[in-house]
């Protein structure tokens, strides 16, 4: 069974909405793994998702109302198999706190699971508008899609 953690800044857009995508797609397929969000900050620490994203995976059929924001924590590399971060700046802040090879080894770019090695970030909706919120669900879907079939 993998455990598989997403990463972003706040863990209230980006990251809450790969981990409901995920859990949708391993739960359609009867899997039975482990997924879980966090923020490389504490801005939000014990607040939901911002209401635009819940809006937006409701739209899609995923409810991601529930989760609560929480930081990420050195201790993550101990339970994680797969760490997977939303753009550079969270791949900086999450490996800063790696204790070995083994740790970096765990932590690659979402979107690495559609176009391999590019380290393409997911943009961050938060000034984006509604179209924002939609383009970062059809890229999150898309790569969520790639990392079940891994499963």
């Amino acid at each position: 069974m993998a455990k598989i953690l997403m990463v972003c800044l706040g863990n209230i857009c980006r990251s809450p909405l790969a981990e409901g995508i995920l859990k949708a797609k391993i739960n359609e397929r009867g899997l039975s793994h482990i997924v879980d969000s966090a923020g490389t900050s504490s801005y939000h620490i014990g607040e939901p998702p911002d209401e635009r994203m819940i809006q937006t995976a409701l739209k899609h059929g995923v409810d991601i109302s529930i989760q609560r924001s929480r930081q990420f924590r050195v201790e993550d590399f101990d339970y994680f198999d797969n760490i997977y971060v939303m753009d550079s700046s969270n791949y900086k802040n999450v490996t800063r706190q790696c204790r070995n090879n083994r740790d970096r080894e765990k932590v690659d770019h979402l979107l690495n699971a559609i176009n391999p090695d590019m380290n393409q970030p997911v943009p961050d909706p938060w000034y984006g508008g509604e179209e924002g919120f939609e383009t970062v669900y059809s890229l999150v879907e898309e790569a969520c899609e790639n990392i079940v079939q891994t499963l």
